[in-house]
């Protein structure tokens, strides 16, 4: 995967750093009085002193730097870490609150380090590499000399991969006591604003829906406030140029690492220079740093693409898929499963889970997952949360009765845990009701009739955990889908000073990590997936504990093709949880036909969420077909190189993408038509990213790879012309949809 050609290079003489590996170039500098300015990011270019780039003319109304000097300003010039009130106007990279009130720094270079590999980043998510080969890192020490307070920028740059990751140290050396209320960990200065933005936004069932808009001048922003990344926003953001689109022009992509409260900016001045920082949100937030204490900030990717959008997600997805995800699951092949949530809810027994199990095993399903009420008194929404012990009402013989069975079905056997979440109707809020996330003499909020623990506090966490491993020690699990029902609200820690308040949204999210990480190594062999309400915490640190996470709980498949479409600009297809549910779907009422449900959820971590039992003789037959051709191809789709064909936000009529292998031998692709038209014209799909000179067949039909990138592939169907002349092409309806197999043809 990786080879290494990454260099980082310090111009000594020029006092200029660049880092580079073939694919990609970033460029900065020391200016006389330490401060770092910008030179430049994107395609790689040689290796020389670019000083020429920094541009400064005297401007009225400009403050300076320097007595007798009207030039150096940070108004008007890139930088790499900026703090407000120097000279520049703009928003900072960092706002320090000192003893005596003041929020001036003024850090400057101190000292650097070049070396192999990457380092880890304290109790947080971080990409990583296997072997030091793999890349290089930068970190640049600076100090603010009045407080003392040193701030380390930490460089990544991948061999391979035209990716660099950014985070920051901040490390309290001197002796009072300072208040971080900013902190980005990416702040980027761009020399123009001819950018469009690009966001992937939307609320519960319809997350992750691509929004763009040009940049203007002021400032564009997305955010969350709920502790939660959410289903509102999703911690990504890609600025593309005005021609960019799937497969050509230029994009810088960019994520953080992190689960809670974000905040993306792109501030544009008055001078058309843009400013794109990403970092914990500083709303409500503030962290007390006493002497000799560090505070480590979460890590953002960046990725630059100049062959347009695909070869962007590409990147992010190779990197995530291999780089941030871990462990044993990491490249395995994920396992068909099944849910017994839409076909049961509550209202479940041993027998009915058993005979949902016995049908699932019969058409190919590979793991049995028990989804929300097994455990203590969970009757309803209201109560049982926080009881993580055995519902003896529905399994009177206990959970590993049931996982006993199930496996001599021959399934794997999961469960369902929201593990941060507690009812008041509960034994463990009973005995702790202090646990509960809650402000001293106000009154409580509720989401979903649940309330949040407190993981901010060891003892929560110490708890949680062991009350799983009960459960997973007499069942023992394969399987774990780690639920989070609500947002946050009420945020508050009696346990914490006042002047510490600012700390609980980010302690909350360190405790959820922490818990995850006891348990990934405790328990390495488990398959976890994440889900908060569907997608309400899909984002890239959540793919360091867990390889796949439930993408959204609308599970229509029409709805599903713009989830999973502005999913993937971002995500793997490894990564996300897509179902075969029942119709009229749960969410909207829809019939889709079964075919087109399962072909939507091939492209993703496949499984169903439905009673078997109830499907007739001829769905059965198409369900063994699914399991059948996802386990034939799930490596493929899972570890292949994702095209995006037709998006379904460009046209109310259809959508499409594609897979293809790593070695360009097999691609799959798959069309979907969303409403039926009559008399449309001709169509066809130019496909991507095979191999020109091999030989491709589908069916009887032969095709260089050459002519189905630049010919096209054929695609018309009976609608055009008139519907019903069979004799040409079989009907089609609404809601249909079709894939194609191409394989190389062998000599």
């Amino acid at each position: 995967m990786f080879n290494n050609r990454a260099t980082i290079n310090f111009l000594e003489e020029d006092q200029q750093f660049h880092l580079n590996n073939g694919l990609i170039s970033y460029i900065f500098k020391l200016s006389s009085d330490g401060k770092l300015l910008q030179l430049y990011y994107g395609k790689a270019i040689p290796d020389k002193d670019y000083s020429y780039l920094i541009e400064m003319h005297h401007r009225p109304m400009t403050t300076y730097r320097q007595e007798n000097d009207l030039l150096y300003s940070l108004e008007h010039l890139k930088q790499e870490f900026p703090e407000y009130g120097t000279t520049d106007f703009r928003h900072p990279a960092i706002s320090l609150r000192q003893e005596n009130g003041s929020k001036i720094t003024d850090f400057v270079y101190l000292k650097h380090e070049i070396f192999n590999g990457k380092p880890q980043l304290e109790n947080l998510p971080a990409t990583y590499f296997e072997n030091d080969s793999e890349g290089k890192t930068l970190v640049i020490t600076l100090k603010d000399k009045v407080t003392n307070v040193e701030v380390e920028l930490l460089y990544t740059i991948f061999s391979d991969l035209p990716v660099i990751t950014r985070s920051s140290r901040v490390i309290n050396k001197g002796s009072q006591v300072q208040f971080i209320e900013e902190i980005a960990s990416l702040s980027l200065d761009l020399p123009d604003a001819d950018y469009d933005w690009m966001q992937l936004s939307g609320a519960w069932g319809r997350e992750r829906a691509v929004k763009e808009r040009p940049l203007q001048q002021g400032i564009q922003s997305i955010e969350s406030t709920r502790g939660i990344s959410s289903h509102q926003h999703n911690p990504f953001v890609a600025l593309k140029r005005k021609n960019t689109d799937e497969t050509s022009g230029v994009v810088i992509g960019t994520a953080l690492v992190y689960s809670g409260n974000f905040l993306i900016q792109a501030e544009v001045d008055t001078w058309d220079v843009t400013r794109l920082q990403v970092g914990i949100n500083p709303f409500g937030f503030q962290w007390q740093l006493n002497p000799t204490e560090t505070f480590t900030s979460p890590e953002v990717v960046l990725v630059y693409s100049n062959c347009g959008l695909n070869q962007m997600s590409q990147t992010f997805h190779q990197l995530f898929r291999k780089r941030l995800a871990r462990g044993v699951w990491r490249d395995k092949d994920r396992p068909v499963l099944i849910n017994n949530w839409e076909a049961t809810y509550f209202d479940f027994d041993e027998d009915k889970l058993v005979s949902i199990a016995e049908k699932a095993h019969d058409v190919g399903v590979e793991l049995f997952v028990l989804d929300d009420g097994w455990f203590g008194e969970r009757n309803n929404d209201h109560s049982g949360l926080g009881d993580w012990f055995v519902n003896k009402t529905r399994l009177p013989r206990g959970i590993g009765s049931l996982a006993e069975k199930i496996r001599s079905i021959g399934l794997k056997f999961g469960l369902w845990f929201e593990p941060e979440m507690v009812n008041k109707e509960s034994k463990l809020y009973k005995e702790h009701p202090d646990w509960m996330i809650h402000t001293p003499n106000r009154k409580e909020n509720h989401g979903r009739n649940q309330f949040v623990l407190n993981f901010g506090m060891q003892e929560v966490v110490d708890e949680i955990f062991n009350q799983m491993c009960s459960i997973i020690d007499e069942s023992k699990l394969e399987y774990i889908k780690w639920d989070m029902n609500r947002p946050l609200t009420d945020v508050y820690d009696a346990r914490l000073e006042s002047s510490q308040q600012g700390e609980v949204f980010h302690r909350y999210v360190l405790g959820v990590y922490r818990l995850y990480e006891m348990l990934i190594t405790k328990y390495p062999n488990v398959l976890f997936e994440s889900c908060s309400s569907g997608g309400g915490r899909f984002d890239p640190g959540m793919l360091y504990y867990a390889p796949q996470a439930w993408t959204s709980d609308d599970s229509d498949a029409i709805e599903r093709l713009k989830i999973q479409y502005g999913t993937s600009m971002l995500y793997p297809i490894s990564s996300m949880g897509a179902h075969v549910s029942i119709v009229p779907n749960h969410q909207t009422n829809r019939l889709t036909p079964i075919e087109t449900r399962g072909n939507v959820a091939f492209f993703g971590a496949f499984g169903y969420e439905l009673d078997l039992n109830q499907l007739t003789e001829k769905e059965i037959l198409v369900v063994k077909k699914q399991t059948t051709f996802y386990k034939k191809y799930r490596s493929v789709i899972h570890n292949g190189i994702f095209y995006r064909l037709i998006s379904p936000f460009d046209c109310d009529e259809q959508a499409a993408w594609m897979i293809v292998s790593e070695d360009k031998k097999t691609a799959i692709v798959a069309h979907y038509k969303i409403l039926n038209k009559v008399n449309q014209p001709y169509k066809r799909l130019y496909l991507q990213g095979l191999h020109s000179e091999f030989v491709y067949q589908n069916d009887d039909q032969l095709y260089s790879g050459s002519e189905l990138m630049n010919a096209g592939f054929i695609i018309s169907d009976a609608s055009s012309g008139q519907n019903n002349e069979q004799n040409i092409r079989p009907e089609t309806y609404d809601f249909d949809s079709r894939i194609w197999v191409f394989t190389q043809k062998e000599d």
